[in-house]
């Protein structure tokens, strides 16, 4: 595997820096996976991977377009070019290779246009190739319908969904079997800082998620506001990187102001920004209505502590941008830092 989190060699993990290696370093880890056995390699190939030539002379079996979304518009400028790097992808693969799309999409059936690989598609609300359906969803779990076949998940929300339709359709297309496929999908558990759900001992449920686009926000908040009876209250915890896309910066608080009950808005990773600049784009997108109900605390552990402090038993606490990270950039330096360590930390004393 070669992703955003982690590279994978068999069971030999490796730390990443990129989402997509230098076309040195790619090429370097698919020797050592054939050196060590390895029959498939899962990779994430970004934006900037296709637009900067990282991935030429690499032959792929298949391709998979989950979703595009307002992100990384500080390299790319606008988001139309920004959908021409991702499709350069699907373009440039070969009438052996498959590709496959989420006919949900807006921007599904774009992607696909030009490209000379199979065809298929995948998803909820149309007809697709491989199709699914929710029937129940909880915060444990849900049960869904795939191609006429019952199946239980240990993931939760359409967008989990989603990614087990990808993975299910990938599958088969790959020759393997369609029993032993959701078999293997149902033991499948969220990756870390994916929609991670911690619990008190009091009754407050946090969630940890890496959403830091508009959509991503709106898709995770939108899950909880489903499954939620909403008798109890949604603090969302939220913030914004620096040297970034400045543009989605009040899109996100507003969605987040519009979906939760309260809305602290905080330090993601600056960078070489300045935090309280970063934050004032964040309030202009604040619903007037909400303004009373939204805190500003640039300080990322003091913003967790407040939330924690103000939650009662039965509310929910989404702490969401950085996920699986365990560091904030500030001024260029790394910093230790674990979203999900402050906060099982702070159960764990209130207990």
């Amino acid at each position: 595997m070669l992703s955003t989190i982690q590279n994978k060699i068999n069971n030999r993990i490796l730390e990443t820096t990129h989402t997509t290696p230098d076309a040195l370093k790619i090429n370097e880890l698919l020797n050592q996976m054939v050196d060590d056995g390895c029959e498939y390699v899962f990779m994430e190939v970004s934006s900037h991977a296709i637009d900067q030539n990282r991935i030429t002379g690499i032959v792929y079996k298949g391709g998979v377009f989950t979703n595009i979304t307002h992100d990384h518009l500080d390299y790319h400028k606008t988001f139309k070019e920004y959908i021409k790097a991702k499709k350069l992808f699907f373009d440039n693969l070969s009438s052996n290779a498959f590709a496959i799309t989420n006919i949900d999409d807006k921007n599904g059936n774009v992607m696909l246009q030009n490209t000379s690989a199979k065809k298929f598609t995948y998803g909820i609300k149309n007809m697709a190739s491989f199709k699914g359906r929710i029937i129940e969803n909880d915060f444990e779990g849900m049960m869904m319908n795939v191609d006429g076949s019952e199946m239980y998940s240990m993931l939760s929300g359409k967008f989990n969904a989603y990614n087990i339709l990808a993975v299910y359709a990938t599958a088969l297309l790959l020759e393997q079997d369609k029993e032993e496929v959701l078999v293997g999908i149902s033991k499948l558990k969220g990756a870390e800082g994916r929609f991670d759900i911690i619990r008190s001992e009091s009754g407050i449920t946090a969630i940890i998620d890496y959403a830091h686009t508009p959509d991503a926000l709106e898709n995770v908040i939108s899950t909880i506001n489903s499954i939620r009876t909403h008798n109890e209250k949604l603090i969302t915890v939220i913030g914004a990187g620096g040297n970034r896309d400045k543009s989605k910066r009040p899109t996100m608080a507003k969605i987040a102001s519009l979906l939760s009950n309260r809305v602290i808005l905080t330090s993601d990773n600056p960078r070489n920004e300045n935090p309280e600049q970063i934050l004032a784009d964040m309030r202009e997108g604040i619903d007037p209505a909400k303004k009373n109900r939204t805190m500003v605390i640039p300080d990322r552990k003091q913003a967790i502590i407040t939330a924690y402090n103000i939650a009662q038993s039965g509310d929910m606490i989404l702490i969401a941008g950085k996920g699986h990270e365990k560091y904030q950039e500030i001024s260029g330096i790394k910093y230790p830092f674990d979203d999900k360590e402050i906060i099982s930390e702070l159960m764990e004393i209130n207990k």
